[in-house]
């Protein structure tokens, strides 16, 4: 093994010298000099893998020596050793972005804990990581033969996403692989538990909250006269994605709950979102608002009256407030809501729809840039947070934060990586979404579905006489037969939704409140 490369300079670099021998003693080659101008002539010359620098020498100042070395060498790691405590050289130091802040005297222990923390930081975190991980993978398999509650499932489901975010930053594809296969294995039987206990919540009260109970649940009890609430509603995004984005939040909201609700089936926008806002689930909306719902064969848009809805559920609801609701599809539109967001201070509720990671998901199935950026569930992620941090969306966010707003952030169901192919042969009016079918005379795989002959029992509408629903599990999408290779290579490894996984129906709900 290469080693390690030390400058250590400091003006009474001799007294230093039992540190040096100690570092010499455990693999470390130092170099050392007494001022700032020969420190900077030896970066220069000379590669090193990481610089201790004394503050106070003669000549220039530590300071200054930090300021010259970055412009020769700015990723070089330089650790400033002080023996003064006053916070403006400490802040100024952490300015310069230094890797590390040391207070005279140190002692060995002190200088070899600082070098294993800055150089060789990913090794012991991949390998504490990964140790950790094998621990827990024995735990997790065992549980999942035990799960037997939605509220379980969702404990699982997140303890999988915790570390799936931990291995993607360690070197161990074989780690990952055994982490997928281990998801694989989770989706197969929340597959199976879903498909017996779905049909029994939606005729029991003691059930999770879903898609149209989300609003009477999680947004009207944090109603209040003293503060506004901001609703966003980010189409399509999945516990993961929440999860890297939340460090973002974080620092402009304290979380106050996390809550994780039940997507509805289908888990697509026409049906979960238009399920949210009005209140019902489907076979309700059409019932009571056949103006404003639309089947699968119906022309019109299947989101246009999201608007209208809302404003019958709050209107059922008996609740006497203030709110406006705001679609964002563009660019556009969202900076001009971010530009007059102001004026939503007297609102008692806000409701902003987001669409980006729902066009962010179609757009890798028609783009093949989108589909070399996001080629896996961390690129995926990447493109999201790229996405969040520079968007308006998150400008909204700070200035509702500035109003002493609520925050609630939620969504209407999640994606999946669709790999594997069902076949699936129906009339010309079957429905086109390729994780979930309606129509009559269809045909499919019996073990590949979930198949509700009367779509009356689980509260969707019949679109016509014998018009069964069926879901796809896990990583499925349906395929014709007709042309079954093109559209295989064209939808495999795209984000799909509408069936039945934990991606797609596990879904964020979290409130906030302003720092």
């Amino acid at each position: 093994m290469k080693k390690i490369d030390i400058l250590w300079v400091d003006d009474e670099i001799d007294l230093l010298k039992p540190h040096i021998i100690f570092l010499e003693k455990k693999n470390y080659n130092v170099t050392t000099c007494t001022n700032g101008l020969d420190a900077i002539d030896f970066v220069e010359k000379q590669n090193f893998d990481i610089v201790f620098l004394d503050e106070n020498m003669p000549g220039i100042t530590g300071l200054e020596t930090i300021g010259k070395i970055k412009q020769i060498k700015n990723n070089l790691p330089i650790v400033m050793i002080t023996k003064s405590e006053e916070e403006y050289i400490m802040e100024d130091a952490i300015g310069s972005k230094i890797a590390d802040y040391l207070i005279k005297p140190v002692n060995p222990n002190q200088i070899l804990l600082s070098l294993k923390k800055i150089l060789d930081n990913n090794r012991l975190v991949s390998d504490k990581t990964t140790s950790n991980y094998q621990q827990e993978f024995r735990k997790i398999s065992m549980d999942l033969s035990m799960v037997s509650s939605y509220e379980e499932w969702v404990d699982l489901y997140k303890r999988i996403i915790h570390w799936e975010l931990e291995l993607e930053n360690v070197n161990d594809s074989g780690m990952l692989e055994i982490l997928e296969s281990q998801k694989i294995e989770a989706n197969s039987l929340f597959f199976k538990f879903i498909k017996k206990n779905y049909q029994n919540w939606l005729n029991n009260d003691d059930c999770p909250t879903f898609s149209h109970t989300l609003f009477k649940n999680y947004v009207v009890p944090n109603l209040s006269k003293d503060k506004g609430i901001l609703m966003i509603v980010i189409d399509n995004l999945r516990y993961d994605q929440y999860r890297i984005l939340e460090p973002f939040i974080n620092n402009h909201y304290k979380k106050e709950e996390e809550n994780s609700y039940c997507s509805i089936l289908p888990t697509s926008t026409q049906y979960a979102r238009n399920a949210i806002f009005s209140g019902l689930m489907p076979s309700e909306m059409e019932k009571h608002h056949p103006n404003l719902w639309k089947n699968d064969i119906d022309e019109d848009g299947k989101n246009l009256y999201e608007a209208e809805f809302l404003e019958s559920q709050i209107k059922r609801l008996k609740l006497n407030i203030k709110y406006e609701y705001y679609k964002i599809t563009s660019l556009k539109s969202g900076k001009e809501l971010a530009e007059n967001y102001n004026k939503t201070k007297q609102n008692d509720l806000t409701v902003v729809v987001y669409n980006f990671v729902d066009m962010l998901s179609h757009s890798k199935t028609e783009m093949e840039v989108i589909k070399e950026l996001a080629g896996d569930d961390k690129a995926y992620r990447s493109l999201t947070v790229s996405w969040f941090k520079n968007s308006p969306l998150f400008e909204i966010i700070q200035k509702a934060q500035k109003l002493g707003q609520k925050l609630i952030i939620t969504t209407d169901h999640g994606t999946i990586n669709c790999k594997k192919p069902t076949k699936v042969i129906g009339d010309k009016n079957i429905s086109s979404n390729l994780r979930y079918k309606t129509g009559r005379s269809l045909s499919y795989e019996e073990k590949d579905v979930f198949a509700v002959k009367n779509p009356k029992d689980i509260f969707l509408p019949n679109i016509t006489i014998n018009s069964p629903f069926i879901f796809a599990k896990e990583d499925l999408f349906f395929a014709y037969p007709n042309n079954y290779n093109h559209f295989v290579k064209y939808y495999r490894n795209t984000y799909q939704h509408g069936g039945i996984s934990l991606e797609e129906m596990i879904i964020p709900c979290a409130i906030y409140n302003p720092k």
